[in-house]
């Protein structure tokens, strides 16, 4: 048997400050990298005179990039820790945010967007999920939950800052202040905020069958479920709005309803503990697999009332608050923290992959099937049959530590 390590539980005052800083260094970086684009992209289109394919297509392409690159990264950050790796995403993060704002034609516009895809995996979700679960022990749900809610405020504080700055200059300067921004947050917070000893002790390497844990049945049935479950989510998201206005509400009443869905989000997030309390790995996955499926099927079929559909909103958003929980920790809660770098990191490409290719195919579904009314059903039942193998990832052979 090969021994393998695990890093030292923090106590509560130093795991304090690992929150605090992933939490600053979280919102900032989801703010800049991720959300401020959808609020630039018109602008970019404009200016540019490049198409809304391409200048997606080459976000999107940043998003595949940081699904491969963290794949590599996990088991780095299960050797190395936190620290440098996310440091030097900072740093790369920041150059490539001041490449895009500078970039004076399309391949040197594709080319920055792709060095954002190496620093996401850096510095997103990811990383900040491995720093956590290890650091966090079993205080790891309280934390990530923490995390997770402060991250979640990134579109609210990050998309009117971007809207600002464009309106009083453009798109270019926009992202030249957020990428001064950027490195002015993140590189020493993840430096001096992340300089906790990376101790480690024996821990057993964890066995399915004689094979290791990526590519055991397990793993493979977590995984498809996982990557079915963000495309619907993904799609549902970005496509809300042009739903919501087919079903009568103006584009106003239903940008508020989007945003309602943000503080159901919270409200899921924020009920996390509790329910992973009452419930076990395997059927909180189903019971959300579900609650993502009906909250996607009442969305498109609830009668055409403001309010109403508002509800629907705010319970798709419980849905998807409560997914990203579960999948932060669906690797600890079955397979341990000993090698949760690596096993997150393969996890998480599929899902980036989903995220990805959501947006396009989801509204290629609704001009398909005629509506996105038509779309939302074919979603909900998507998501019901992501349950099957969200089933089979429950039998694991060795219980978590």
């Amino acid at each position: 048997m090969i021994a393998e390590t695990q890093p030292r539980v923090l106590d509560a005052s130093g795991l304090r400050r690992v929150v605090l800083v992933l939490s600053v260094t979280e919102i900032t970086s989801w703010g800049i990298l991720y959300y401020a684009f959808a609020v630039l992209s018109s602008s970019i289109v404009a200016d540019t005179g490049w198409s809304h394919t391409s200048v997606a297509a080459a976000f999107s392409i940043s998003l595949l990039v940081s699904g491969l690159v963290g794949i590599v990264l996990g088991r780095r950050l299960d050797r190395f820790g936190p620290r440098r790796i996310m440091t030097t995403g900072s740093v790369l993060a920041s150059v490539a945010v001041l490449l895009i704002g500078s970039a004076q034609t399309y391949e040197a516009f594709l080319g920055a967007w792709v060095l954002a895809g190496v620093a996401m995996a850096g510095v997103l979700y990811a990383p900040a999920f491995a720093a956590l679960t290890w650091w966090a022990g079993p205080r790891r749900v309280a934390a990530l939950t923490t995390l997770t809610l402060v991250a979640g405020l990134a579109s609210t504080v990050f998309a009117p800052l971007a809207a600002g700055l464009e309106a009083v200059s453009d798109w270019r300067t926009t992202y030249l202040v957020l990428a001064a921004l950027l490195a002015v947050v993140t590189i020493p917070l993840h430096w001096w905020g992340l300089d906790h000893p990376w101790e480690r002790g024996p821990a057993p390497e964890h066995d399915v069958g004689g094979r290791s844990e990526a590519r055991s049945l397990p793993f493979v049935a977590l995984m498809i479920t996982a990557t079915i479950a963000a495309f619907v989510v993904y799609a549902a998201v970005i496509n809300l709005v042009p739903l919501l206005v087919e079903r009568g509400l103006t584009t106003t009443q239903a940008a508020f309803g989007l945003a309602i869905g943000g503080i159901g989000q919270v409200a899921g997030r924020l009920g996390y503990a509790r329910f992973a309390r009452a419930t076990t790995p395997v059927s909180r996955v189903v019971i959300t697999i579900v609650g993502i499926s009906l909250t996607t099927l009442l969305v498109a079929i609830a009668p055409p009332a403001v309010w109403l559909l508002f509800v629907a909103s705010t319970l798709v958003g419980v849905a998807r608050g409560i997914l990203t929980l579960i999948q932060a920790t669906a690797v600890s809660d079955r397979w341990g923290t000993a090698r949760f770098g690596h096993l997150s990191g393969i996890l998480s490409a599929p899902v980036l992959l989903a995220s990805a290719i959501a947006p396009f195919a989801g509204a290629a579904l609704a001009d398909g099937s005629g509506g996105q009314q038509r779309a939302f059903l074919w979603l909900a039942g998507l998501a019901l049959l992501s349950v099957a193998p969200a089933l089979a990832s429950g039998t694991v052979a060795r219980r978590p530590r």
